[in-house]
């Protein structure tokens, strides 16, 4: 059996000296403002490994409200994700869009693509990274934040 997941996630810009991406510390004059660590890339797949495993999402799994999780490294949480599907599930395929004016994701991209594969089990080659502007429209082409899509395939694993 495989199925697909479809997962967003976005998040506004407050001061700050860097932003976190798949778990990549960017330097930049900014930070992303979330109740974790807003690590937008890690909550976009781990809402779109919960929806193809049939799982919820972000929320009910780590909830905003709950305190245990400000400022959590979102990593953590997608290695919780991963051992709540694993039994059931392998990971085939990630594809990953970063909506971002700045800072630019060119440079990290094989880092983002690296740690992802390795938080997921997986091999780098099967995880996309693609980082796109949003050529000055709305939200993000006014700089005031990033939003990130994710996508990803399944398959079902021994039970």
């Amino acid at each position: 059996m495989t199925r697909v997941g479809l997962g967003y996630d976005s998040h506004r810009f407050k001061e700050g000296d860097g932003v976190v991406l798949g778990g990549v510390f960017i330097p930049f004059h900014r930070a992303l403002d979330g109740h974790s660590d807003a690590d937008a890339v890690i909550h976009a797949l781990i809402d779109a490994l919960l929806g193809a495993a049939g799982k919820g999402d972000i929320g009910e799994h780590f909830p905003d409200t709950q305190a245990s999780y400000q400022g959590f490294d979102s990593t953590t949480l997608l290695e919780r994700v991963m051992e709540m599907i694993a039994p059931s599930w392998a990971v085939e395929n990630i594809d990953l869009v970063i909506l971002a004016e700045e800072p630019k994701i060119a440079p990290y991209k094989a880092r983002i693509r690296e740690r992802i594969a390795a938080l997921c089990r997986m091999n780098p080659s099967a995880v996309s990274v693609k980082g796109k502007t949003n050529e000055g429209m709305g939200f993000i082409g006014r700089g005031e934040g990033i939003a990130v899509l994710a996508s990803v395939l399944i398959t079902r694993g021994d039970t």
